[in-house]
């Protein structure tokens, strides 16, 4: 087995399409042998019937037994074949006529009796030494006006017959022979030629590299059957092409976004470390240092939570949670902070929420803090949650600047901060709407954000499915 699957699929193909070739052609020629045999002896024995029938009838019209013996030659030579045997006699004496040239020994038979037509059931086979086919047949025949009764003995020896088939057989090999070593080489052509595509298409597979990613299989020039592998090929290469360039762009993010508290943590110890120092001077830069520790360590831990939902099959817990008690927890909280924004919440409630507690926390944390953050100061920040057919949904809406369709559609994105004027608050990482979008993954959920240029607002949608 192992060594017929290294074997190139051309020449497995090849070879069972010779296989193939070779039981249909051994078929169909054992077949026509088959059916050449049986009317070749149909004829024989139909031959030999209607001689033995010629000799009951002239026996009964124009001889008697004496003249028969008397001229044996004449019915020596009437049966025609020379290997044929042909013994006539009295019932259990010895023949008057006898002729066998093989001296084959006649099988006991029973004669046809007087009147009785021969058919080929009265037949009996029988084989000579050298393996021909002998058809043997016995029968009884009046002879003149007297009545006397012959017992006629013949045989016809099918050696004409065993050639014609033997040559016929020969023929047959011959072409079974010729129609495999046929198939086998046509096939192998065939298949080369029709194999092509793949071989292209393994051309162009082979040239796509890390360097050339945006390289893609020509789905024209396949044939219709490979033209699904290429499109999915494609669709794959597309995938992968987007995961590279997100993972470049998240690596040089990361980077970005880590080495600025470094910077700022090398850059004040180092300072402080240059001369001698009072202990609150000290004790100020451990507090500076703390808030860029502390900002790592949120980093850290949202894109520890952001690979786990990536790699991982994160089983989620979930429970009824009433969504005007939660809702009013998460204002309460962030109260105080949205009144030194000069932003006020607007809530509005009811119902229960199929979800994990601790994610359906963070998640609308993260969108209320996205909120008090980039809300004009003034205006009321409003906060609705309900159920619907189809499971539950959280509302958050502010009032902000103008933002683009192309900036919204990358709000989740990992690191996105947007524009410059929506930028200023160094505390943001640019991970917590990506922490959203996670958390909505793992529920099967859905998160959406959309801009009315009319009213001024940006609203941010979470959708939680219903309890199966």
């Amino acid at each position: 087995m192992k060594f017929w699957k290294s074997w190139p699929l051309a020449h497995r193909t090849a070879l069972l399409f010779a296989l193939v070739a070779c039981v249909v052609m051994t078929s169909l020629g054992m077949y026509l042998y088959s059916a050449a045999r049986q009317a070749l002896e149909m004829r024989a024995d139909y031959t030999l019937i209607g001689r033995v029938e010629h000799f009951r009838n002239l026996f009964h019209d124009l001889y008697d037994v004496k003249q028969m013996e008397e001229r044996p030659a004449l019915f020596e030579s009437m049966l025609g074949n020379e290997q044929d045997v042909r013994i006539f006699r009295h019932i259990g004496e010895a023949p008057f006529i006898h002729v066998n040239p093989g001296n084959m020994t006649p099988p006991p038979m029973e004669p046809v009796e007087i009147g009785m037509p021969l058919t080929p059931n009265a037949l009996h086979e029988g084989v000579r030494p050298d393996g021909v086919r002998v058809r043997w047949v016995s029968a009884l025949a009046e002879v003149g006006e007297r009545n006397d009764k012959v017992e006629i003995i013949a045989a016809y020896v099918m050696t004409q017959e065993s050639k014609v088939l033997s040559n016929y057989l020969l023929r047959v090999i011959v072409a079974v022979a010729l129609t495999v070593v046929l198939t086998t080489v046509l096939g192998f052509a065939i298949l080369k030629r029709g194999l092509m595509p793949l071989q292209t298409m393994g051309n162009q597979a082979g040239e796509i590299t890390p360097a050339n990613l945006s390289a893609r299989l020509l789905r024209e020039d396949a044939p219709p059957e490979l033209r699904q592998l290429a499109d999915a090929f494609n669709a794959m290469l597309d995938r992968l092409e987007a995961g590279f360039q997100h993972l470049s762009q998240f690596s040089a993010d990361l980077a970005h976004e880590i080495r600025t508290p470094v910077n700022i943590l090398m850059g004040q110890t180092q300072v402080t470390l240059g001369q001698e120092r009072r202990t609150e001077e000290y004790e100020q830069v451990l507090e500076s240092n703390l808030e860029e520790l502390t900002r790592l360590s949120r980093i850290i831990e949202n894109i520890l939570f952001l690979a786990n939902t990536d790699h991982a099959s994160l089983a989620v817990e979930r429970v009824d949670i009433p969504l005007a008690d939660e809702l009013g927890k998460v204002s309460d909280y962030f109260e105080g902070i949205a009144e030194e924004r000069e932003l006020h919440f607007e809530r509005e409630a009811s119902g229960t929420s199929y979800a994990n507690l601790v994610m359906w926390r963070r998640a609308v944390n993260n969108l209320v803090i996205n909120a008090v953050r980039y809300g004009k100061p003034g205006t009321a920040i409003k906060l609705y949650a309900g159920t619907e057919a189809q499971g539950s949904i959280v509302v958050v809406e502010n009032q902000c600047d103008f933002i683009s369709q192309e900036h919204l559609d990358s709000m989740f994105n990992r690191f996105y901060r947007g524009d410059k004027s929506r930028n200023e608050f160094t505390e943001s990482n640019g991970l917590g709407l990506s922490i959203v979008r996670a958390i909505m993954g793992l529920h099967g959920g859905s998160a959406s954000v959309s801009y009315s240029v009319q009213q001024g607002t940006i609203s941010f949608r979470l959708h939680f499915p219903a309890s199966a």
